[in-house]
């Protein structure tokens, strides 16, 4: 694990192989880089490909500065975050692979700097990406909530209990979930520029389609992975089958 300095915040990371273009992933939320991505087999994925990947804990979350203010975790300084990285590693241009809020932020970068992204995975979001979010600050309450047992509703309840296993600050979490800015529009996502993956599980109620949301995007492919809910497609062979497809050209 090494950590670098991105404004006043210290941000943790891996840097793993070398040779070709990069690929940053990004996790989701109450995540880390371990969980989302070493014990859900992509490290070693990666690795057997002898591909360069650079994997960091964002921030709030995992081995990265955890401030409890929500002003700190606006999307433009999350998404600061993977570019002030990228410079300190001197990366010009990678491939970026998100999951569910990781993918968020991955189609943000892309947005705001498309010049600096080779391929885009957007993984465990689709359709519902442009539906309103729901009033009030439910994620912020489940994890400030003092139990479990006080939390009624499945969703908020899994990643509460989720965010428990991994040890994570849940104040930090909670800042996190109130930082939320801007949502994207239909409009604004149609002007994506960068080569385009979606994909999501066939059951992941949070996601919705991903071909809802690959139409919305110049020339990108949606994949639905069978059986998959949320949370079990992240280790799912398919998943990783399509990334690494993707990436190949295998798509077109």
């Amino acid at each position: 694990m090494a950590q670098f300095q991105s404004g006043d915040l210290s941000i943790a990371y891996d840097d793993v192989g070398a040779g070709g273009r990069p690929i940053v992933l990004v996790h989701g939320f109450a995540s880390n880089r371990n969980e989302n991505w070493r014990r859900m087999g992509w490290f070693g994925a990666l690795e057997r490909r002898r591909m360069r990947f650079v994997a960091l804990d964002l921030r709030g979350h995992g081995e990265s500065g955890k401030p409890h203010d929500a002003s700190a975790y606006g999307r433009a300084n999350m998404v600061g975050d993977i570019f002030a990285l990228m410079d300190h590693l001197q990366i010009q241009r990678a491939d970026l692979l998100g999951y569910s809020m990781g993918a968020r932020l991955a189609l943000a970068a892309a947005l705001a700097k498309p010049e600096r992204i080779g391929d885009l995975i957007l993984g465990g979001i689709g359709g519902k990406l442009f539906d309103p979010p729901p009033p009030g600050t439910l994620m912020a309450d489940a994890m400030n909530a003092a139990s479990i047992d006080a939390i009624s509703e499945p969703l908020l309840r899994s990643f509460r209990q989720f965010a428990d296993e991994q040890g994570e600050d849940r104040l930090a979490l909670a800042a996190c979930a109130q930082g939320r800015d801007t949502d994207f529009t239909p409009g604004e996502v149609s002007r994506l520029s960068v080569h385009t993956l979606v994909v999501a599980g066939a059951r992941d109620a949070l996601a919705g389609d991903p071909a809802d949301l690959a139409a919305c995007i110049p020339g990108a492919k949606a994949v639905t992975l069978p059986g998959c809910d949320h949370f079990s497609a992240i280790p799912h062979a398919l998943f990783k089958a399509a990334v690494f497809d993707f990436l190949d050209g295998e798509m077109g």
